[in-house]
């Protein structure tokens, strides 16, 4: 399907990605358009996380082309595209866990250091503790001490400190409890719905990511196996036995 210039975000067009003299992209193609949600579903190995460091610029694709607001990205270094406007969320968190809160968090703002004065920078910081207050309660505490979903906050947060665009969460869900997880998707529609942000989701979860997406890419070695609104892969059969389980009936 042809993406709507004039309302997409993002578009890959046949992007290829090697690990050396291993191909772990074919040929993918999808797009996003401004303000949506759009989820990566797939197994370990399907290539979700190679995709969105590809488009996050720490990868570099093959073949292929990566535009993002009308423009080509690939090629570009990492830092660049963070001035643009893309920001990954990566697996794992990575926070600096001998490192305060606060600090953790101000480190997300260098895309802004020398360009903004440091009231703009503290004003953003403040809509970050007002999304999530437990972090301002806790600010000055390391960020290894806190649970694994307000360290989950702290990633979030951090990210949101470059003012971004485009979002990329890399398995945000992975090692969270449910309950957590339902928090965490809450906030991304709120992010989506409040603030506009466009966000690209990759999730194991899908049940987690169904519930919130607009659209839906399925993968499966390295390539898009299946794609669509969430409800017609929510009604597929496929999906149910494959992700689902017992939990859509």
């Amino acid at each position: 399907m042809k993406a709507d210039r004039d309302k997409t975000s993002l578009e890959l067009i046949d992007v290829v990605v090697h690990y050396g003299h291993l191909q772990a992209l074919y040929g993918v193609s999808m797009y996003i358009r401004k303000g949506e949600i759009v989820a990566i579903l797939g197994p370990n190995g399907a290539g979700k996380s190679t995709l969105v460091y590809a488009i996050a610029g720490i990868l570099p694709i093959t073949k292929g082309k990566i535009i993002f607001n009308g423009h080509p990205i690939n090629g570009l270094p990492s830092e660049g595209i963070v001035d643009l406007g893309i920001t990954l969320i990566p697996e794992g968190r990575l926070l600096f866990a001998r490192m305060k809160v606060l600090e953790n968090l101000e480190l997300g703002a260098f895309r802004w250091r020398g360009k903004r004065k440091k009231i703009e920078i503290k004003q953003n910081l403040n809509q970050i503790f007002e999304l999530f207050p437990v972090l301002k309660e806790r600010k000055s505490e390391m960020a290894g001490t806190l649970s694994g979903g307000q360290q989950q906050m702290i990633a979030l947060g951090r990210g949101l400190m470059s003012d971004p665009e485009l979002l990329l969460l890399d398995e945000p869900a992975l090692g969270l409890a449910p309950i957590v997880i339902d928090e965490l998707m809450d906030t991304l529609v709120r992010l989506r719905n409040e603030r506009g942000l466009t966000i690209l989701l990759s999730e194991q979860n899908a049940v987690a990511a169904l519930d919130i997406a607009n659209r839906v890419y399925v993968m499966g070695g390295g390539k898009v196996v299946m794609e669509g609104s969430s409800e017609e892969l929510r009604s597929s059969d496929v999906i149910k036995e494959t992700y689902l389980g017992n939990s859509v009936k």
